[in-house]
Parts: C-alpha cells; sequence; structure tokens
C-alpha cells in the first residue's frame, strides 16, 4: 500500500509540476533572454512574435521598458486576465506577477525587463535616508 501512495504522489507531482509558477528564461527560453544580471538586477529582453504566447511563469517587481509599442494580454493563475499597452519607450512599475502572457498585436514586441533581487532594499534605504537628509538641512542634500 505504501508503494502505491509513493507512486501516486510521484505522479502527481509530475503533472502538477507545470501549474507552479517558473523562472521565465529557464521555461520559456524562446521568448526570454538574460542581457545582464547581477546581485542587484537581472534584465531581461522579452521577444514575441505576432500573436504569440507564454507559458506560466514569474518574475520578482520589476520595471518594464518598452521598446516597441506593444498590446498585450496578462493571462493570471486564477483565469481571469490583465490587457496590458505600452508605447515604445514607455517605462512601467511592476510589482511580483505569476501570469501567462500573450501578444494580442500582429507585430513583434519587444520589452526590456529589469527584475529587482532581494539585495535591492539597501539602496532603497540609502535613498531615504538621503532624502531624510534634504528635508533636514534645506539644502537639497550634501
Amino acid at each position: 500500500m505504501m508503494r502505491i501512495a509513493a507512486v501516486f504522489t510521484a505522479a502527481l507531482l509530475v503533472f502538477a509540476a507545470p501549474t507552479f509558477a517558473q523562472d521565465a528564461a529557464v521555461v520559456d527560453s524562446d521568448h526570454y533572454k538574460v542581457e545582464f544580471e547581477n546581485d542587484e538586477v537581472r534584465v531581461l529582453r522579452i521577444t514575441y512574435g505576432p500573436n504569440e504566447k507564454s507559458v506560466m511563469h514569474e518574475h520578482p517587481a520589476a520595471v518594464a521598458i518598452a521598446m516597441t509599442d506593444n498590446d498585450m494580454v496578462m493571462h493570471m493563475p486564477d483565469g481571469s486576465t490583465v490587457e496590458s499597452k505600452l508605447e515604445a519607450g514607455q517605462a512601467v512599475w511592476t510589482p511580483a506577477v505569476v501570469h501567462q502572457p500573450e501578444n494580442l498585436g500582429g507585430e513583434k514586441t519587444v520589452v526590456l525587463l529589469i527584475e529587482m533581487k532581494d539585495g535591492h532594499g539597501e539602496h532603497t534605504e540609502h535613498m531615504e535616508e538621503h532624502e531624510k537628509d534634504k528635508d533636514q538641512d534645506g539644502e537639497g542634500g550634501r
């Protein structure tokens, strides 16, 4: 009986694994290329051809910069969708997300995604301290 339970559990994990969100650059290397990476950030070049769709994956908080105009829909794990339209050159903040993007347009779309890593908080704290200093000395910084 234990052996049957172990086989069933293993089979369940194999079939359930695709539903777990994963790193886009690993599970969809056709669309996601790592351009740069260090301890603070990772920069992905995201390229979708007309009407192409990805697989479900995740991203940490990031800044997205549209290199081309794009018309995308993001399929969410709960079955809902979110439309995203960006103009070339537009930059937007994106919170951490699990999604499955799809290019709705008839043209290729390219986005640079600058993903934040855990170590970025030190810089944020430093900038907050700098803002406090500016306010206290009234000189706009040191």
